[in-house]
């Protein structure tokens, strides 16, 4: 039976993917081993499955687990990043908006445990991203690169963590540096610079995740979209990777490696 622990239990996601624990239990032979949250949650205490109880106790966490799943925040992130290097145990990180420092714990902690890191859970938003990255590189300048993402009212980072790995498939299929291409739509003057790579954001509603890149070229163009309606696909996504990356040496690997299996 896999143990897993969810970091930031009393969060939306946190709760999904509990919920898929629970759901995948005996078929997959799983079972929550520990759900933390910070020491402010009103969600401490709150029982989440049988013997188990959300608490701040990380440590307890790692110690109790045999892979943990973190949907959190950047700063707290990267603490477990060093705590799994601490323990020895995989750590699949969903948290989005890191910065470089918060990656660079990741890549260090990757030097001594397996960890999972990935802009999106989605298996279809990153079989998009291999495809962005294939058509950029057979298409040439005379096509131009647009970038659309929408998320909900709620969402704290934009441009999305995904779109920005979207941006950064085509950047690789162009074989150009993306701070250099990159070109968030703001009220400007001016044609449009050739081999820039254009994004565009919205925010509104209850919007789960839409990500839409456009190839236009003279005479044609083509789209490529995925649309996520249910955030349980995240927490699906979260968990396969937790069972894949169990057995895995150390690392850092992501979706790409998982479905490549």
């Amino acid at each position: 039976m896999t143990k897993i622990g969810v970091l930031g239990a009393g969060g939306r996601m946190g709760k999904m993917i509990i919920a898929e624990i629970a759901a995948g239990g005996k078929q997959d032979k799983i079972q929550l081993g520990a759900a933390v949250e910070q020491t402010d949650s009103e969600h401490l205490g709150n029982d989440v499955a049988d013997g188990v109880k959300i608490t701040t106790d990380v440590d307890a966490a790692f110690d109790a687990c045999d892979v943990l799943i973190d949907f959190t925040a950047p700063d707290a992130c990267a603490a477990h990043a060093g705590l799994a290097a601490k323990h020895g145990k995989p750590l699949v990180v969903g948290t989005t908006g890191l910065s470089k420092v918060e990656e660079e714990a990741l890549i260090a902690a990757a030097k001594t445990t397996p960890v999972f890191y990935t802009a999106n859970m989605s298996i279809g938003v990153n079989l998009l991203l291999a495809l962005v990255e294939q058509a950029a590189a057979k298409l040439d300048e005379t096509f131009d690169i647009e970038i659309f993402e929408a998320h909900h009212r709620h969402k704290v980072d934009a441009p999305s963590g995904t779109a920005l790995a979207v941006a950064r498939a085509a950047a690789k299929g162009r074989n150009v540096k993306l701070d250099e291409s990159l070109v968030y739509h703001v009220p400007s003057v001016g044609p449009r610079r050739t081999g820039a790579i254009g994004m565009t954001v919205s925010r509104g509603g209850d919007i789960v995740g839409e990500h839409k890149v456009t190839f236009v070229g003279l005479g044609e163009r083509l789209e490529l979209t995925h649309r996520a309606t249910d955030r349980a696909i995240f927490a699906k996504g979260a968990v396969k990777a937790a069972l894949w990356l169990k057995d895995q040496p150390a690392g850092l690997y992501s979706m790409h490696n998982v479905l490549d299996k």
